[in-house]
């Protein structure tokens, strides 16, 4: 039997007022300040509300979606009741960190959630909502603390606020709802697809045909696999070159990846006539194919990717093209840190180079970052790598300020110029206003913790300058990508 939360922010608060112990008038009227206590008690089910509801977002609200519940909530409306009972003052420090870190963080998994939960938190538990009767909880004004009341006064507020709320009380832009409604319509799609017949009419191709089109189209395209023989002799392992190894490695890793297309696609022809077994696996393969997915056989072998079927080709090929002419002319001025399998290797690499370079403990260093202009760069930097590739999501690059901004109307991602890695001392790190963002490898954002101790998702976290608090870009759920979906 599960208890699911009321859809909408409106009907979350309410439910929370009419649910133990906040319904109780002997625990609602029992507190010793009773003007901090209502106003921290509508904020902490405002907040209650407002993270269970960033859930609809998806990977723009939460990376991973939690399942905070009425026990949250409980534990934290008691624990507020006794401190402000215990204190003449109000523990902000004491009740943050018990509901942030604990109640609700004890969920929490993410670090970048765990940021984004405890930036939400600083909203409604700080000093400005007891001392400022009129304290908004969004620039548009619509969502406020409530005066002091009776206990039926804060349902009726509550009551009045608009049913559908305004991605802005979220913190997020107007353009996180056209995500939000993208998500749902794949969803829809997706679910459509597997009720899809697999009959043919009359004078159009059957299934096995379009398969084996498919996968002869593919094999023609797919290039040999690469020679990690020679390239180790055109690349030696030498110690003022990282780069040599971390070229020989992505060759060997996108090896047992194309092996493994090319195998696949060689053996679904041959199974459609009947030359060898239509295992599970094959049929995975053909079912894929045919619905313009990437198969499951090859995501074990691949690096992330959401694209459909097509564009991964494409995509992939790419990636095999940038490794080739690295092999073929030397590294690039600008490296396109999206073509790389395995990104936190190259980043390594980059200051492995720099440590042997200046004789410094690999361990002191950090990476300063500086965005570059829109141009052509044809030499490498002294010290450093310049790379290319990466795409914001949730804000855009002002390119005549050189800072984040708001996004365009309907424009969900912008592309971010060249980008200057320096490796550099961690205490020697220049302290910029800026704003930390993640970069991902994909739009879903969440991964997995490889044995290396890497996620499959996560790459690193870079300054990207900003004039706005990091609060505002981490409503909005501001990351950097490595690739887009399509």
């Amino acid at each position: 039997m599960t208890n699911e939360p009321p859809a909408g922010l409106r009907a979350n608060i309410v439910r929370s007022y009419l649910s133990d112990p906040i319904s109780d008038p002997e625990f609602f009227n029992s507190s010793k300040n009773m003007h901090a206590w209502k106003k921290l008690l509508y904020g902490l089910c405002f907040f209650h509300a407002l993270v269970q509801e960033r859930r609809k977002f998806g990977p723009l609200g939460w990376n991973i979606p939690y399942e905070f519940n009425e026990t949250d909530l409980r534990i934290s409306v008691r624990q507020l009741s006794m401190f402000l009972n215990e204190y003449e003052e109000v523990p902000f420090a004491a009740i943050k960190y018990l509901t942030g870190e604990c109640n609700y963080g004890g969920r929490v998994t993410d670090d970048r959630d765990r940021r984004t939960l405890l930036s939400i938190l600083d909203k409604f538990y700080c000093e400005d909502v007891i001392k400022n009767e009129d304290y908004k909880y969004d620039v548009s004004g619509v969502y406020f603390s409530p005066k002091d009341g009776d206990y039926e006064s804060y349902i009726e507020y509550t009551k009045s606020l608009p049913l559908n709320p305004h991605p802005e009380i979220f913190g997020m832009h107007a353009n996180a709802d056209i995500t939000k409604d993208q998500a749902q319509t794949r969803l829809l799609f997706d679910n459509i697809l597997l009720t899809q017949s697999r009959s043919s009419k009359g004078g159009a191709k059957s299934n096995d045909e379009v398969i084996s089109d498919v996968a002869t189209d593919i094999l023609a395209k797919l290039p040999l696999v690469f020679d990690t023989e020679a390239a180790l002799r055109k690349y030696p392992t030498t110690y003022t070159q990282s780069m040599n190894t971390v070229l020989v490695q992505e060759m060997v890793r996108f090896n047992n990846l194309l092996v493994t297309v090319r195998a696949s696609l060689i053996n679904i022809q041959k199974a459609i006539k009947g030359l060898v077994v239509m295992s599970s696996e094959l049929e995975e393969v053909a079912n894929s194919l045919l619905k313009g997915r990437v198969p499951g056989m090859w995501m074990k072998k691949s690096y992330p990717s959401l694209k459909p079927l097509g564009s991964y080709v494409n995509d992939f090929l790419a990636r095999l093209k940038f490794l080739q002419d690295w092999y073929d002319t030397g590294p690039p001025p600008v490296f396109w840190i999206s073509g790389f399998y395995f990104t936190q290797a190259f980043l390594t690499g980059a200051q492995q180079n720099f440590a042997r370079k200046y004789t410094i403990p690999i361990d002191l260093l950090g990476f300063d970052y500086q965005v570059l202009d829109d141009k052509k760069y044809e030499q490498p930097p002294e010290d450093g790598v310049y790379v290319n590739g990466l795409f914001v999501e949730g804000a855009r690059w002002d390119r005549k300020t050189k800072l984040l901004a708001e996004s365009h109307q309907k424009m969900l991602y912008d592309t971010i110029p060249t980008m200057w890695f320096i490796p550099i001392k961690k205490d020697e790190i220049p302290n910029r206003p800026s704003y930390v963002a993640p970069i991902y490898k994909t739009s879903e954002r969440r991964g997995t913790l490889s044995t290396t101790g890497h996620s499959t998702n996560f790459v690193i976290a870079i300054n990207v300058p900003s004039d706005k608090p990091q609060g505002h870009w981490i409503g909005r759920g501001v990351a950097l990508l490595c690739q887009l979906d399509n």
